[in-house]
């Protein structure tokens, strides 16, 4: 078995700073050059190395070993998470584990899908013909009430909603850049905000329990604390809006690129809904929908996830003493041509490996990628039933949790 001396060093490190300038020059460049280094390669992040994994069979069998904690990046996060799902580990994070899964199970998916089609009927009814619209912003919007709309039905709730719908940009925006520096002040102050609003939801809700009938009473019907509570609120306003609106925007993004592909879509749509609105059934037929969502997951996932060695580890044919940061990244892996001819070509057609992981692997699979799938096969139903998206110009891929575009104005054609 080799110690870490044997990991190759990724190319262009500099004295003192490491490979921050590489990284700083094109990131998502560097991530995806990492695999012609080795399977396992050495990333200095000025004095702390960091042992990215390339090779995806060992990506899912360190996901799936036991040995590992989260890593660095979710130390960072939880300055806004604190513990929730999304940064918590081991005892603690099966614990609320065990408590929120079941809030996203079919049957109670199911009870959230009317409300998710008339989010996406009142959107495209919005909407006129010529029409230049901000898709990216109207995504993110979308989400956010969707998921807004799941977590709280109460007066209260709502007259709240106005203002996490402001605090959201400025979080999402900036928290990929909280993770990797200490100091973010306009992050931090609408993180600290976000966490007092959500405080004040549940006072509200622990003082008139109501009917149990949305996720924030659930939560507080179970065994939490308010602070775990507030936690998990903040982790699926954020898990429920960042990777699907980026998603759903780069489907747009390529099905304007993608005319043959828009095609089907739309007589996928027309075929199976025929006017109506999106239901459960409709969800199982709208296959040729499903593949164009996977694969604009699979063309735009997360950027990175970090792990850190409880024990020492063995993967590689390496040794990883206890302490170890690790890291891979399904951005790059996605971009594997081992595994994904021609990986940079937008094809739904595809076959799709056991390495594809938008929702992750192991005890820290997303929980609620139900929720993520209906809200998202619902929307772009509902668009394509109605409405054809013609882009307005290059669109520039930019740094966050999941890469999203920087900007995405789009001329709505009507069908």
């Amino acid at each position: 078995m080799a110690d870490l001396r044997s990991v190759p060093v990724a190319p262009g490190r500099l004295p003192g700073i490491g490979h921050l300038g590489a990284l700083a020059r094109g990131p998502l460049e560097f991530l995806v050059a990492l695999r012609g280094s080795g399977d396992i390669v050495r990333v200095d992040l000025g004095p702390k190395p960091v042992y990215f994994i390339t090779a995806p069979r060992l990506h899912r069998q360190a996901l799936t070993t036991p040995g590992f904690s989260r890593g660095r990046i979710y130390e960072r996060a939880r300055t806004l998470f604190g513990n929730g799902l999304a940064t918590s580990d081991g005892a603690l994070h099966l614990r609320q584990r065990r408590l929120v899964q079941p809030l996203f199970h079919r049957a109670h998916v199911e009870s959230y899908l009317e409300m998710m089609a008339a989010q996406a009927r009142a959107l495209v009814d919005s909407w006129e013909h010529g029409r230049v619209v901000a898709v990216d912003r109207a995504m993110s919007d979308l989400m956010l009430k969707i998921v807004v709309n799941a977590l709280t039905s109460r007066d209260i709730g709502r007259s709240a909603a106005a203002e996490i719908h402001r605090l959201m940009p400025v979080i999402m925006k900036g928290i990929a850049l909280r993770m990797v520096t200490p100091v973010h002040p306009r992050f931090d102050a609408a993180a600290d905000r976000l966490r007092r609003l959500v405080g004040e939801l549940i006072t509200a809700y622990r003082a008139s329990p109501g009917d149990g009938s949305d996720l924030l009473a659930m939560l507080v019907a179970a065994d939490m604390s308010d602070e775990q509570i507030c936690d998990e609120v903040v982790s699926l306003l954020m898990a429920g809006t960042e990777t699907p609106s980026s998603t759903l925007a780069w489907v747009f993004h390529e099905l304007a690129r993608h005319p043959s592909v828009e095609q089907r879509l739309h007589a996928e749509a027309r075929s199976v809904l025929g006017g109506a609105p999106v239901t459960m059934e409709a969800l199982g037929r709208l296959e040729y929908t499903r593949r164009v969502v996977t694969e604009a997951l699979r063309l735009h996932p997360t950027l990175l996830f970090t792990l850190r060695t409880t024990q020492t580890v063995s993967l590689g044919g390496v040794e990883f003493p206890r302490g170890v940061e690790l890291a891979y990244s399904p951005y790059a892996l996605h971009r594997d041509p081992s595994l994904y001819p021609s990986p940079l070509h937008f094809d739904p057609d595809r076959s799709v490996p056991d390495a594809f992981s938008p929702f992750n692997f192991g005890v820290h699979k997303c929980v609620g990628e139900h929720f993520a799938w209906a809200e998202m096969m619902i929307t772009v139903a509902t668009i394509a039933a109605r409405w054809s998206l013609r882009s307005c110009g290059p669109v520039r891929e930019v740094l966050a949790i999941v890469p999203r575009p920087r900007s995405l104005p789009m001329r709505v054609v009507a069908r």
